[in-house]
């Protein structure tokens, strides 16, 4: 019993502690009916509906499909580096940087094998891939957990907040070229699929289509949450019920934990006081330096609990995705799969991965004070 509460503390770090704190913080604040109105429905909701929406979209191999179509048409380095990495920059808007990854790491390793690329070579593309997931996501309302919640709290519009995370998409979009330009030798390549995949499950694509439009409207207030909430549990209980199995049910007890926390905290003026004053003025560098140590979502989640200054605070916490490895959940994600498939490569995937965070998060903070 021990040994498993261990190995759950250990896979679930960051849920461990958001509930080790709620449960402190109910010593100061007494369990009451104000509980329930901490608890932000919308987001969870929304998270929920996008991770069912996301999973089925996965076992349809439309994604990895897209891919190869695009692949086939390359013929030298520069332009499969571009391909493997922008797939993870755009992707990532729409499908979120965890999927993102997910689903075209693996597909790397594939690709790259076919090549006979040196180890160099996949750690130098695997970091850039995670890098491109984390700026190419903070674009969009629904590219991580965080912009949904930060984006429904502040009552932005969709255009509003796009306008203001693209400054930073652009140069970041502009820096990972010159990456690809400047690091790497233009030498001809040539890929072929023997077992080209082909889409087999035409009308699921299309169901799966139309509730991410639904989770979209839903996202620009067009639609109420509870309506697309009920009509996507409906739909996949019917198409695929095994998807239920595929969502991240963890990252929203995190959610409610870190709700409770900060509703809690929020009723307790001295504390509340202190971090306003801690805060104020200094959303972004804050957002950014929290992140390093509790990685972006929970900063996210505690910091926006005490300060109104909200724009200043979703950019921080998006710059924030860069940096440690826990800067970004997302990241974990990729590490995983290189020390998976090598364990000899941590070590310089590590080193390489610090260094190329620590480059872009001084780019994209520098950008932010010269705009900001």
């Amino acid at each position: 019993m021990v040994n498993k509460i261990f190995k759950i503390i250990k896979n679930e770090t960051v849920l461990s502690v958001a509930t080790v704190i709620a449960v402190i913080s109910a010593f100061f604040i007494k369990p009451d009916i104000k509980y329930v109105s901490y608890i932000d429905f919308r987001t969870l909701s929304l998270l929920f509906c996008l991770m069912a929406v996301m999973a089925g979209f996965q076992k349809t191999h439309i994604f990895k499909i897209m891919a190869q179509s695009l692949l086939k048409r390359i013929h030298s380095l520069r332009g499969l580096l571009f391909i493997l990495i922008m797939l993870c920059f755009f992707f990532s808007m729409l499908v979120t940087n965890d999927v993102a990854l997910i689903t075209f790491v693996p597909f790397a390793f594939v690709i790259l094998d076919m090549t006979e690329a040196e180890d160099r070579l996949l750690i130098k593309t695997v970091v850039m891939q995670t890098v491109a997931a984390n700026l190419g996501s903070m674009l969009t309302p629904i590219g991580n957990p965080q912009n949904l919640y930060l984006h429904g709290i502040s009552k932005m519009g969709v255009g509003e907040f796009l306008a203001l995370m693209l400054p930073y998409t652009a140069v970041s979009f502009l820096l990972l070229s010159l990456w690809i330009v400047l690091r790497n030798k233009n030498t001809d390549i040539k890929i072929k699929f023997d077992n080209a995949q082909h889409i087999t499950q035409k009308p699921k694509v299309v169901i799966y289509a139309i509730l991410f439009l639904l989770c979209l409207a839903t996202v620009g207030h067009m639609l109420d949450y509870r309506i697309t909430l009920t009509v996507v549990i409906m739909v996949m209980a019917i198409t695929d019920y095994k998807i239920f199995k595929s969502v991240d049910y963890t990252l929203l007890l995190t959610f409610i934990a870190f709700f409770i926390f900060i509703g809690n905290m929020g009723r307790v003026h001295m504390f509340s006081s202190y971090l306003n004053s801690v805060i104020e003025g200094h959303e972004c560098i804050t957002g950014i330096l929290s992140s390093q140590l509790i990685s972006n979502v929970p900063a996210a989640l505690l910091l926006s609990g005490f300060t109104d200054n909200l724009k200043p605070l979703i950019v921080g916490v998006n710059l924030g995705g860069l940096g440690t490895l826990i800067a970004s959940m997302a990241s974990l994600i990729s590490f995983k799969f290189v020390a998976k498939e090598n364990k000899s490569l941590r070590g310089k995937y590590l080193l390489y991965f610090s260094i190329v965070n620590i480059v872009f998060l001084v780019v994209l903070t520098g950008l932010y004070l010269a705009i900001g």
